[in-house]
């Protein structure tokens, strides 16, 4: 099948992406485009333990091992969807880096509102809801001296070709644009940006507003919710806060919660 045979789902251009985000001075130092790929996570993550810089972006018009949260997978048809990761190489302390998927869950959420002109909300900690149904994830991995952060999202998935029932894409959100171009732009620009007030504030989200941005994106605080927690237990109540350290606040206990499976109750 070629590039062409479905006009909704054009290829990007590598060199236009390029010419648009690897500017002097920017955080993005290469940007690649590839037809397909076991995982752009994957591909990041040896280019990190490879010495690569901080600012490696690569793109994917097609993932076959696309990784998401809790060992799940992410698949989606080819050029229907954004697949991007990007390497960082953070000086900040260890305890901040929690922070690191929560912040670009606000870029990416930014960069869909502006863009797309859909209500786009962040189920905690790095789903993006559109309607209510996730039409995007997020997946921060590390490994030694770097951060590689993933991002998909759904553009111009049918309803046929949905993984779920409970997921969108945005064309079926009714989308004012879900041109890929343009929300890949605004995405790597939005996350530069808030990249760069997180580092320069030493990872501290309250001195960098960050925190007070992802809370104003958080669908999740207000409600009641389940909590998976990874050892198999599970925490009921409601969703109060998001702590310094990222953290979701549960209960008139405030008990934090660093990582689970939220579920959103009626």
């Amino acid at each position: 099948m070629g590039p062409y045979t479905d006009l909704d789902r054009p290829p990007l251009s590598e060199q236009r992406l390029c010419r648009a985000l690897v500017v002097p001075g920017g955080l993005w130092t290469q940007l690649t485009v590839v037809a397909e790929t076991s995982s752009t996570n994957a591909d990041l993550i040896k280019a990190a333990r490879d010495g690569a810089s901080e600012g490696a972006v690569r793109v994917a018009e097609q993932q076959t091992q696309g990784r998401g949260r809790l060992g799940r997978t992410w698949t989606s048809p080819a050029r229907a969807g954004i697949a991007t990761s990007v390497l960082l190489r953070p000086t900040v302390p260890a305890s901040a880096l929690g922070w690191l998927p929560l912040l670009a869950g606000v870029a990416l959420a930014g960069a869909v509102r502006r863009v797309a002109e859909v209500d786009a909300d962040l189920k905690w900690p790095n789903d993006l809801l559109v309607g209510g149904r996730k039409c995007a994830g997020i997946l921060a991995e590390a490994t030694p001296g770097a951060v590689v952060i993933g991002i998909g999202l759904n553009t111009t998935l049918r309803e046929h070709e949905l993984p779920r029932p409970d997921t969108t894409s945005l064309q079926l959100a009714g989308a004012a644009c879900f041109d890929r171009d343009p929300l890949l732009r605004a995405i790597l620009r939005g996350l530069a940006t808030w990249y760069g007030k997180w580092r320069d504030a030493g990872g501290n989200a309250d001195a960098c507003h960050l925190r007070e941005a992802y809370r104003l994106h958080c669908a999740t605080l207000g409600r009641q919710v389940r909590v998976e927690l990874p050892g198999g237990d599970r925490i009921e109540g409601e969703a109060i806060d998001i702590d310094p350290d990222g953290r979701l606040v549960i209960g008139a206990a405030r008990t934090p919660v660093a990582a689970g499976d939220v579920v959103h109750l009626r």
